[in-house]
């Protein structure tokens, strides 16, 4: 099996590289069948915007703290356990957003898109699906838009609810809502076209954010919507997968 590792800057992740490509090679990008991620979380989400396009599963060991998207970290008979992986597949979100100089960012986000208040007043949104207004004025300190992968992160975090990963269904979460008196958000279908507007930007300036990665300040509106057009594979132990860890993380 032609397996091309990735490590994270941690030390022991660097660690992990060094023994595991002495022991297995590394695979030119080109001929790879199989990405190997070393490290947290976040370098997972990194390693899988990388990939994107290339059409190859990751397959994540843990060398950081958390690892909710890891396997287990262990050298041992490491192209068995990825033959015997189970396979899940998942769809970003897409932003487009507008600050007050008309300038439009788009970015990609596998966990969440999320609004935040810039300065010390609370933020204040006009909340649109599909065209529609929900809701004509959200006080708060945020809000956000989670996918079922991405429900046990910042979502969890705001008090959202974790979603099933093969549920076709987005979050939307509100973070210290102030009006309508604690909303905390809704579930809405993942073909959705969630927008934002912000209003009384110059008194209450927003910035958005996709996976912690592309940051727009002062935004104008953000839209969010599931690219359905782009897909993720995720490698897991058997009785381990994504599916598993969402239902076991209610249970902790």
């Amino acid at each position: 099996m032609r397996i091309r590792f990735t490590a994270s800057k941690a030390p022991a992740a660097i660690t992990a590289l060094a023994a595991l490509t002495a022991r297995y090679g590394q695979a030119d990008g080109r001929v790879a069948e199989v990405i190997v991620a070393l490290g947290g979380d976040g370098f997972m989400l990194q390693t899988l915007h990388t990939a994107q396009g290339r059409g190859l599963p990751v397959y994540g060991m843990n060398c950081g703290t958390i690892g909710f998207l890891m396997n287990a970290y262990a050298e041992d008979d490491l192209p068995d356990r990825l033959r015997a992986a189970e396979e899940t597949t998942i769809h970003p979100l897409a932003m487009r957003a507008e600050n007050v100089k008309g300038r439009v960012t788009k970015a990609l986000a596998i966990n969440e898109v999320s609004l935040l208040r810039q300065g010390p007043q609370a933020a204040k949104l006009r909340v649109v699906i599909d065209g529609r207004v929900r809701l004509e004025e959200l006080v708060c300190d945020g809000a956000l838009v989670s996918s079922p992968a991405g429900s046990t992160a910042y979502n969890y975090s705001a008090h959202g609810p974790i979603l099933p990963i093969g549920s076709d269904v987005l979050a939307l979460t509100a973070m210290s809502a102030f009006r309508p008196r604690r909303w905390r958000g809704a579930l809405l279908p993942s073909s959705a076209v969630v927008r934002f507007e912000v209003l009384e930007g110059e008194k209450r300036p927003v910035m958005a954010d996709a996976d912690s990665r592309s940051s727009v300040r002062d935004v104008v509106y953000v839209e969010v919507f599931s690219d359905v057009s782009i897909t993720h594979r995720l490698l897991f132990d058997p009785g381990h997968g994504l599916e598993e860890r969402l239902i076991g993380e209610q249970f902790t």
